[in-house]
């Protein structure tokens, strides 16, 4: 395995260790003012009382609110090794998420060995769906994958933001507003066949991929937006 880039920087290395120490009390300390409207986290309770553990699902521009909710829950997330990705896995780690180190183009296939690994072991997993590099808003396959190798269904959530920034990134990241209200929506499993073809799991990742519509235009009537 090639050493990261940034191990090899003392200048990368000092800036990562900044980045992680200033992020997590800045996340938490905005998590804290949130107010928080939840619903359909009956599905996560049924598919854990059917002795499964859910594939969590959600769009890349909504992973900040998203950490904050899933936090100490034990969710395992696939995270990059360059140097982004290992800011991001020392402040998640510190709310209590695992991580399993790859991406979609480098060492995809050893992250998805771990997940499943992780599955088997009881813990949940969570995919950025349409990420790490885009289109936003466009699901991917792995999360359907990972479904149909486990057993495990998919469970799609979502989370609006009454009042927020907005990045101007590829994903739009969007940053509440403190004291702001937050909806976040659970949607109902998907369970996936073993054995797909690409076909297959192409037609399973639209149905996702249409589940979270449903759940944004939840979210967004839940906090009072139309867009």
């Amino acid at each position: 395995m090639n050493t990261p880039a940034w191990q090899q920087s003392r200048v990368k290395r000092a800036q990562i260790a900044a980045i992680a120490a200033l992020g997590y009390p800045l996340i938490a300390a905005l998590g804290s003012t949130l107010r928080w409207r939840a619903e359909g986290l009956e599905h996560l309770d049924d598919v854990q009382a059917s002795g499964r553990v859910p594939i969590l699902g959600l769009w890349h521009g909504r992973i900040l609110a998203g950490t904050y909710f899933l936090r100490h829950r034990g969710v395992v997330v696939i995270t990059s090794q360059n140097f982004d990705g290992e800011w991001i896995a020392r402040i998640i780690t510190r709310f209590g998420f695992g991580t399993a180190r790859g991406s979609s183009s480098r060492n995809a296939r050893a992250a998805l060995r771990q997940l499943i690994r992780e599955t088997r072991a009881g813990r949940p997993v969570a995919f950025t769906l349409d990420g790490p590099r885009g289109p936003a808003l466009t699901a991917k396959t792995g999360a359907v994958w990972l479904a149909m190798a486990t057993g495990n269904p998919v469970v799609p959530f979502h989370i609006e933001a009454a009042r927020f920034w907005e990045m101007h990134s590829w994903d739009r990241t969007q940053v509440p507003h403190p004291f702001t209200r937050v909806a976040i929506v659970f949607g109902a499993p998907i369970g996936v066949p073993r054995r797909l073809d690409e076909a297959g799991l192409d037609a399973y990742r639209v149905r996702v991929e249409a589940s979270l519509g449903d759940l944004r235009r939840r979210t967004l009537a839940l906090v009072g937006r139309s867009s």
